[in-house]
């Protein structure tokens, strides 16, 4: 007679405690905060001292659950959250009663026509089919707001496809814009843990014009790969007029900084179909 195989574990599932947990009779002992189990224990978990404990739990849980929805790679956007669509556009300038704001909302509208183009290159880069084990390359990624934000997963919404969103706590509302899928929508306390997973999937980048959160986002990936701490992957710089107005990379490069080849780490692109021809050709290229 064959052996009985044994039991998978001896001890009872996390889950399983917990419930047990809720059961417990009342006594001066059991309502002691000392008492709860530590995982169910939020004072203690936000102590200073379990930190380490917090960055681990937020580098794996987005980790495991993209890791269950089969998301291989990802095509991440990065952008302003104050840009808006062309519509809202027109609305902001009309609105606009001092000469700053008028300023202001003439320089928005002026950008605002990149809103479709992210809209169309998050279009382009859902229709890509999943592989035959049901992994899915390219994966619309943003992080979760308005914006060029919105328009990245809008774009993959109206192609039907399942879209993330990597939204912050901060110290003013942001929530997630209603085009990220439920499933995929995560909020993070941490911004360096953010950032981490914006790349750790990524093969594709796309930067449109921002302010101090784009810079951060675009600046910390160049010097990533100029340092060789990642692999080259393509950057698509769109809005080449706003950023050679904010940016004068020409001038680093003069002043030797940084090398005139670190130039060549980001392509300008202007419209969508430009943007993908370029994915599509880096990795034709690139060794297998």
């Amino acid at each position: 007679m064959a052996d009985p195989k044994p039991p998978k574990r001896i001890f009872p599932e996390a889950k399983v405690d917990a419930v047990a947990a809720k059961h417990v009779p009342s006594s001066p002992q059991t309502e002691s905060a000392a008492y709860k189990l530590a995982f169910q224990d939020t004072d203690f978990l936000l102590r200073d001292d379990l930190r380490p404990v917090r960055f681990q739990l937020e580098l794996l849980k987005p980790e495991l659950l993209l890791e269950e929805a089969k998301i291989a790679s990802t095509f991440v956007f990065y952008g302003s959250a104050r840009v808006p669509e062309p519509v809202k556009a027109d609305e902001l300038l009309a609105s606009a009663r001092t000469d700053w704001d008028r300023k202001v909302a003439e320089r928005l509208k002026a950008k605002s026509h990149l809103y479709e183009t992210a809209r169309e290159l998050a279009r382009i880069a859902s229709r890509q089919p999943h592989a035959e084990d049901g992994t899915r390359h390219f994966v619309v990624t943003s992080g979760g707001g308005p914006s060029f934000m919105e328009a990245a997963n809008r774009g993959a919404c109206d192609e039907g496809q399942e879209t993330i969103g990597l939204n912050i706590v901060l110290p003013h509302e942001q929530l997630p814009n209603r085009f990220v899928t439920p499933e995929l929508s995560f909020q993070f306390h941490y911004f360096a843990l953010r950032k981490m997973h914006f790349l750790l999937r990524a093969r594709a980048v796309a930067v449109f014009p921002g302010g101090f959160g784009t810079f951060d986002e675009m600046f910390e990936l160049l010097t990533l790969i100029q340092t060789g701490k990642v692999r080259p992957l393509p950057i698509l710089l769109y809005g080449r007029e706003f950023w050679e107005r904010v940016v004068d990379f020409e001038a680093l490069a003069e002043e030797g900084v940084i090398s005139r080849a670190d130039l060549d780490l980001i392509t300008w692109c202007e419209t969508a179909e430009e943007g993908w021809q370029t994915v599509q050709r880096w990795y034709e290229r690139e060794p297998k």
